[in-house]
């Protein structure tokens, strides 16, 4: 199955201390690691991981040491949450950049800096219905992820 995927590296018939250790020199290395598992001897490399996710079917202590548990019970889930965090992540900065720039731009206006030279002005009243539809944007832009590709797959949901 290695040799399929592409994968150099495989180690199996590892004990839990051995896959934690394996898992710590691959991230003193500089590597970024995710460990799926879903046994008690997996519950010590899924704390260790970066990204430690257990199989929902698996035992309590595996789910508890995990950062994300695949319900579906299905090792394929991993690869639909990652692919639904990147695209959480790429949301979350969308709605910063949205709600930075939207606050920069009109709180200033607002506040009168633009009265002096062009006599233009925001009304309190309306500014703060401006927020309020500012953030109903940033609300509706997230709501996007229901949809995403990847959440509509196995029924997953971000």
């Amino acid at each position: 199955m290695a040799a399929e995927l592409g994968i150099d590296d495989v180690q199996a018939q590892t004990q839990p201390a051995d896959k934690a250790a394996a898992i710590r020199a691959l991230q003193a290395g500089g590597a970024r690691v995710a460990f799926v598992g879903d046994g008690l001897n997996d519950a010590p490399a899924l704390a260790a991981a970066d990204a430690g996710l257990a199989i929902g079917s698996g035992t309590d202590v595996a789910i508890e040491a995990a950062d994300v548990v695949l319900m579906a019970g299905d090792p394929a889930g991993a690869v639909t949450a990652l692919t639904l965090a990147r695209a959480t992540m790429a949301m979350i900065r969308q709605n910063l950049v949205w709600a930075f720039g939207y606050n920069m731009m009109l709180i200033p206006v607002t506040a009168g800096v633009l009265y002096p030279p062009f006599g233009v002005m925001l009304s309190p009243v309306l500014a703060a219905g401006a927020m309020a539809l500012s953030s109903l944007f940033v609300l509706a832009n997230a709501l996007r992820l229901r949809r995403h590709p990847a959440a509509l797959r196995r029924g997953a949901r971000p």
